[in-house]
């Protein structure tokens, strides 16, 4: 088992999955301290990082596209103190925190994780019921249903109908954007057969952000609808497979990638087993750690 812990946060690694606890610090996103600790499962990786600094340094997860549904309604746009995938470390644990990364890293190569893009969430999204108030009004998620209240800022046009409530099989899609210096943000629910083209600040199925201390968390009230709707890999399968238009030519098929020799392959074979191999050897205390480190190191290089 690989753990760091630092003020920023706790980082364990148990060899299938990641537990990301955030830390008390004050520098800790409201955002992250609400969403809590997140387990990611291996296969959800595609790479880990460890960045040195001056005074303190950064280890970075990159899960794989479509894995997180945080992340894809965030489209990066997550300001640092709010991303759950960083965890700044502190000088006088740099070697703690390469030791964490080399365990993923090794783990990735044993277990021959893809960094492709994935077809299903494999992270479960911010538990519901969630309630977020900000900007001009307040939106809330059941899991079924999203209700979507007004306050004494919201625009009269937009609050004179009343509290709305949006069943979910009625949502086609959910939008969040961050406030960006003149620019207000929104969180904005898409509803089938009702496109629009108003500002948030008029649009009923939007809530308007002024770039204030709460207006991140309305993200996880974007994660979590989007956990609950068709993953974009099958909505664009779907779409794939909707008859071209007469007339139309359709794509060329996709070049095959070249297949490995055998050699290739049972060289790799061999390096995955002698990895293997020396993990078994230090588990049972015949390698030390820097015996381990060290014919680890030499084999990686061979891959």
């Amino acid at each position: 088992m690989a753990e760091i812990i630092q003020k920023d946060g706790t980082w364990v690694f148990d060899g299938e999955a990641l537990r990301l606890t955030p830390g008390r610090d004050k520098n800790v996103g409201l955002l992250r301290r609400t969403l809590g600790e997140l387990v990611v499962p291996l296969r959800a990786l595609a790479g880990i990082s460890f960045e040195q600094g001056k005074k303190a340094g950064r280890l970075r997860l990159r899960l794989r596209d479509g894995a997180d549904p945080l992340l894809h309604v965030a489209r990066g746009r997550l300001t640092e103190p709010h991303d759950p995938y960083q965890l700044i470390v502190e000088s006088d644990r740099y070697g703690v925190a390469e030791y964490v990364a080399e365990e993923v890293r090794s783990a990735l190569l044993l277990e021959q994780v893809p960094s492709t893009p994935v077809a299903e969430y494999l992270l479960p999204g911010p538990s519901v019921p969630l309630s977020v108030s900000a900007g001009d009004g307040t939106a809330s998620f059941d899991g079924e249903r999203v209700r979507l209240e007004w306050n004494w800022k919201t625009e009269e046009a937009k609050s004179a109908a009343g509290t709305r409530t949006l069943a979910l099989a009625d949502i086609a899609a959910v939008e969040w954007q961050p406030s960006a210096g003149l620019e207000n943000g929104h969180l904005r629910f898409l509803v089938r057969n009702a496109p629009t083209k108003a500002p948030a600040k008029y649009d009923p199925n939007a809530v308007e952000l002024w770039g204030f201390k709460k207006d991140p968390l309305m993200a996880l009230v974007a994660a979590a609808v989007q956990a609950r709707l068709p993953h974009p890999a099958a909505r664009d399968a779907a779409e794939d497979e909707r008859p071209a238009a007469p007339g139309t030519a359709s794509a060329p098929a996709a070049t095959p990638a070249p297949v490995p020799t055998p050699a290739a392959e049972h060289d790799h074979d061999a390096l995955l087993r002698r990895l293997r191999e020396l993990g078994e050897l230090h588990r049972s205390g015949v390698l030390t750690d820097e015996e381990f480190a060290l014919a680890k190191q030499a084999v990686l290089k061979r891959m």
